[in-house]
C-alpha cells in the first residue's frame, strides 16, 4: 500500500495579497473553484492509495479539513505542526505513521501546491518506480527542464532510460548561465521536492545520518494525543525539532537515492507570473480571474476579489485586487513581490498574515469597516455548527440576521431569530449562537467599545 503525504505548511508569499498567513496559496480556489491542497488530494485518490496522511498547520487546521470534507475524502491522519520545521521532520513522521498501519508501507511525500495537469503521467512514473522503493531506494521525482529557471534546485542524474536511475549529484538553484548550461547537458531535472519511499527506508536513513533528529522527532510523536479529527503534537517539544530541509538531512547524504525524471506539465506555481502562464487566456495573451476586463492590452493578469479590476493599454503587467490590498506589478517582477511582503511584516502590518475573511470551525467573519471605537464584520454559520460560549470584557455587540434562523442564548436566556431581526449582548454578557436549520446563517455583528481586538474573548465552553 502506498500512503501518500501531503505536506501543506507553506505560505506562498510570492502570491501576495491573496495568498497570506491564514490562508496561503494551497488552499486558494483558483482551479476550476478547486485549490491546490484539494487537486493534490484528488490526485491520489486512486487504487493501491491509502487515505492521505496530512501534515500541516495547526493554523489551518480547519481549512484542511474542510476541503477533503468538501471532496468526501478522509484522511489517514490530519498531524497538526505547531511551527513550521522544514520538509525533514514530516518526512520521517510520515514514515512512523504508515508503517504503525503497514510494516511494507511505501510513503509518496507530496508538497500540496504544486499543479500536475499530465497526473496520469505522473501515477504512470510513480507505479515505474515502486520497485525501487521496495527494494530500499529513495527515489526523488525530477521534472524534466523546459526552460533555463534559476528558481528551482537541479538533480544530475545518470544517462540512460531506464525510468529510475541514480543521483550524480544535487545542485543548488543556479544562476542564468549555469542553468541553460544544465538544459543543454540534458542530464539535469529540476528539483521538485517529491518523493517515494518505504517507511523501513526512511527510518533507516534517520538512524543512520540523522540520530539526534530521529530521537527528537520518535519522542515527539509519543506526545501524540487526539483532538476532534486532528492529532496534536507537544508544541514545547516540537518547537525543539531542527529546522531542515529533507535534502539536506538525508538526500545529500544517503547513498541509496535514485531519481525517476518525468514530464508531467509540473509547476510549483511560486509566482503570479507562473499562475498567468497557466491560466487560460484571451486572443491577446491575457488572463482574468473573477470580474475583470482588459482593453488594447496584452499578456496581462487581473485578479479581482470583490468589484470590478478593469486593465486599460498594458503589457506584461499583473494587476490583483483583494478587498484590502491591491499589488501592480510587472510579470518580470513577479519575484519581488516577496521583498514587499517582507517590507510589510517589517512594519507589522495586518495585511501579510490576515485576511478580511477569517474562517472558524462553524463559518466565517468577514470585516467590514472599523473606526476608533467600532467594527463591522458579517458572519456565516454553517447549518448544526455553534459559536463557543463566550463574553467580552470591552465590548458590546449588536446582531442583525440576514438570512435564515438562529438560535441565541445571552445569560442563559434562549430565543430564535430570523430575517431582519436583531439582539444586543451587553458589555460581560455570556452569549452564543447555534445555527439549528438546514441552511447557513448569515449575520452582521456591529462591536462598539474601547478595545476590539480578537484577544477580547473569555470562553466558558469551546
Amino acid at each position: 500500500m502506498i500512503f501518500p503525504c501531503i505536506l501543506s505548511g507553506g505560505v506562498g508569499s510570492r502570491l501576495w495579497p491573496l495568498s497570506r498567513k491564514d490562508r496561503p496559496k494551497q488552499f486558494l480556489p483558483l482551479f476550476e473553484g478547486e485549490s491546490l491542497f484539494q487537486k493534490t488530494c484528488k490526485r491520489v485518490r486512486q487504487p493501491g492509495f491509502a487515505d492521505p496522511i496530512v501534515i500541516g498547520s495547526n493554523t489551518h487546521r480547519f481549512q484542511m479539513g474542510e476541503q477533503l470534507a468538501e471532496l468526501g475524502m478522509a484522511a489517514t491522519s490530519i498531524l497538526l505542526e505547531p511551527v513550521g520545521r522544514n520538509t525533514a521532520p514530516p518526512a520521517l513522521m510520515a514514515a512512523i505513521i504508515a508503517a504503525e498501519a503497514d510494516p511494507d508501507a511505501l510513503i509518496l511525500l507530496l508538497p500540496s501546491d504544486h499543479l500536475i495537469r499530465k497526473e496520469d503521467v505522473f501515477l504512470g512514473t510513480v507505479r515505474a518506480a515502486e520497485g525501487a522503493a521496495r527494494d530500499g531506494s529513495i527515489v526523488t521525482f525530477g521534472i524534466t527542464p523546459t526552460e533555463p529557471n534559476t528558481g528551482y534546485g537541479y538533480i544530475k542524474v545518470a544517462p540512460g532510460e531506464a525510468p529510475v536511475r541514480s543521483v550524480e549529484k544535487f545542485v543548488e538553484k543556479p544562476d542564468i548561465d549555469r542553468a541553460k548550461a544544465f538544459l543543454e547537458d540534458g542530464s539535469y531535472v529540476w528539483n521538485a521536492g517529491i518523493f517515494l519511499y518505504s517507511a523501513d527506508t526512511m527510518i533507516t536513513a534517520f538512524k543512520t545520518h540523522q540520530p539526534k533528529l530521529f530521537q527528537a522527532v520518535s519522542d515527539v510523536m509519543e506526545t501524540r494525543r487526539s483532538d476532534l479529527d486532528f492529532t496534536r503534537l507537544d508544541e514545547a517539544s516540537f518547537e525543539k525539532l531542527d529546522d531542515i530541509s529533507i535534502d539536506y538531512a538525508i538526500m545529500e547524504k544517503a547513498q541509496n537515492v535514485s531519481c525517476a525524471p518525468v514530464a508531467p506539465e509540473w509547476d510549483d506555481l511560486g509566482s503570479w507570473s507562473a499562475i498567468w502562464t497557466v491560466l487560460d487566456k484571451d486572443e491577446r495573451g491575457n488572463s482574468g480571474l473573477g470580474d475583470t476586463r482588459f482593453l488594447e492590452s496584452n499578456n496581462c493578469l487581473a485578479y479581482s476579489q470583490q468589484g470590478l479590476v478593469s486593465v486599460i493599454g498594458l503589457e506584461d503587467v499583473m494587476v490583483i485586487a483583494t478587498s484590502d490590498s491591491v499589488l501592480v506589478a510587472h510579470k518580470d517582477s513577479a519575484q519581488d513581490v516577496k521583498k514587499v511582503v517582507d517590507q510589510l511584516k517589517a512594519e507589522g502590518r495586518d495585511e501579510v498574515d490576515r485576511h478580511t475573511r477569517a474562517y472558524k470551525p462553524w463559518g466565517y467573519t468577514e470585516r467590514i469597516n472599523a473606526g476608533d471605537r467600532f467594527a463591522v464584520q458579517s458572519m456565516m454559520i454553517k447549518p448544526g455548527q455553534r459559536v463557543s460560549l463566550q463574553s467580552h470584557l470591552h465590548r458590546t455587540e449588536h446582531w442583525i440576521v440576514v438570512s435564515g434562523t438562529v438560535e441565541i442564548t445571552i445569560d442563559g436566556q434562549t430565543s430564535l431569530l430570523t430575517e431582519n431581526q436583531s439582539a444586543y449582548v451587553p458589555l460581560g454578557a455570556r452569549h452564543t449562537l447555534h445555527n439549528p436549520g438546514k441552511i447557513p446563517v448569515r449575520m452582521i455583528e456591529v462591536q462598539s467599545g474601547t478595545y476590539l481586538a480578537e484577544d477580547d474573548i473569555v470562553r466558558h465552553t469551546d
